[in-house]
């Protein structure tokens, strides 16, 4: 049974826990790190590296999703960015570098204002594609019924259905939401749909068809989400009760295995780890790869809602650069705090701890353990 903490006489609430406050108990059997998998499947698409690039335009480019692919992860490109915006972004990119703080937020919307133009889309779809890597796009919810077509004409193979939070049955007087189960029923392509953050919303979104779910909810490295609207679930809790909707979904469904994606709050090789120890099956990380000396950002970082119109729930982050992606990714690290060779790092840790695999690292023994500074 959840136990409830008292918050006051008129108000409780259960105790969630951030990755920071947990640990990964060793066990009494370790492996050699070489002989450690870290590869994952989504549909028919296989990967060597456990990790989605979160679609941000400080991160993802048609050239660095080409890279990521071929380092062996997937980097999907965000279609409501500067990239079907313009012709060539590139300048645009350079300028939110070097905004002054205080004007960022404010210029930031002035460049996000441009209207999208189909036609890039596919260009853009086609650029990536043209590569031999496997071709991913992110679409909002609310722009998904308008420029899905565009999509699937271009011939993607995966397609992203991401928002700060996206439910099953979004309810509005103003326009008729995006059925996501008809919506997914049609495609042709395996759709990863959220966020989520907890057991209910996540087995609604398991219900429609999507092959992955991403887990979280204001929890980046650039978002504001908790200080503007107060949202806030802490990921390790999150990850867990998303990965008991989807076992609990395999019963429910004859055995459908439904993806779980952690999508936030994960700036180094440990928390990547703890993510995947708590049951998720990869992790979309943007901070950690905007250090990259090939990243759009010039060392910068910042996410869709930094530039909302009316409400930006989020901030241009300065990171600065550390390495290659491929160093980032695959090292060799020439620091000790978790910002490099995050998937070395990874397997050291599953040999650390016993597993030869994802799926079984994700029965790990973990504690709750104090935040050590």
């Amino acid at each position: 049974m959840t136990q409830q903490v008292e918050i006051g006489r008129g108000k409780a609430g259960r105790r969630a826990y951030s990755l920071d406050e947990i640990g990964l108990v060793p066990s009494r059997r370790t492996r050699d790190p070489e002989e450690v998998s870290i590869a994952w499947q989504i549909d028919a698409y296989r990967f060597e590296l456990p990790v989605v690039v979160a679609p941000m335009d400080s991160v993802v480019s048609p050239a660095t999703a080409i890279e990521i692919g071929r380092l062996g992860g997937l980097a999907p490109l965000d279609l409501e960015g500067l990239w079907t915006r313009y012709e060539d972004p590139s300048p645009l990119l350079e300028e939110c570098a070097a905004l002054d703080a205080e004007a960022a937020t404010k210029r930031l919307q002035e460049i996000y204002a441009a209207p999208i133009k189909e036609d890039l889309i596919g260009r853009r779809i086609e650029e990536i594609r043209a590569s031999g890597v496997t071709t991913a796009v992110r679409l909002s919810p609310q722009r998904t019924v308008q420029y899905h077509k565009a999509v699937i004409d271009a011939g993607v193979d995966i397609f992203v259905i991401r928002g700060t939070t996206v439910s099953a049955e979004h309810v509005s007087g103003r326009a008729e939401p995006l059925n996501l189960k008809q919506f997914i029923y049609e495609l042709d392509v395996p759709v990863i749909v959220g966020g989520c953050a907890t057991y209910t919303a996540a087995l609604h979104l398991m219900r429609t068809g999507a092959a992955g779910v991403l887990v979280g909810f204001g929890g980046g490295a650039s978002h504001t989400t908790r200080n503007v609207l107060g949202v806030a679930v802490p990921m390790a809790t999150a990850i867990s009760d998303v990965a008991a909707a989807r076992r609990d979904y395999m019963d429910e469904s004859g055995g459908r295995y439904v993806h779980v994606i952690a999508d936030g709050g994960m700036g180094t090789s440990g928390d990547i780890a703890k993510a995947i120890a708590c049951g998720a099956d990869a992790v979309m990380v943007g901070s950690p790869l905007a250090r990259a000396a090939e990243a759009p950002g010039h060392g910068f970082h910042w996410g869709s809602e930094a530039h909302h119109p009316d409400l930006p729930r989020g901030r241009r982050v300065e990171f600065g650069t550390v390495g290659t992606l491929e160093q980032i990714l695959h090292g060799p690290s020439s620091v000790a705090d978790g910002s490099m060779n995050l998937m070395g790092a990874l397997k050291r840790t599953m040999a650390s701890t016993g597993y030869s695999d994802i799926k079984e690292f994700q029965r790990v023994e973990v504690v709750v353990a104090p935040i050590q500074r």
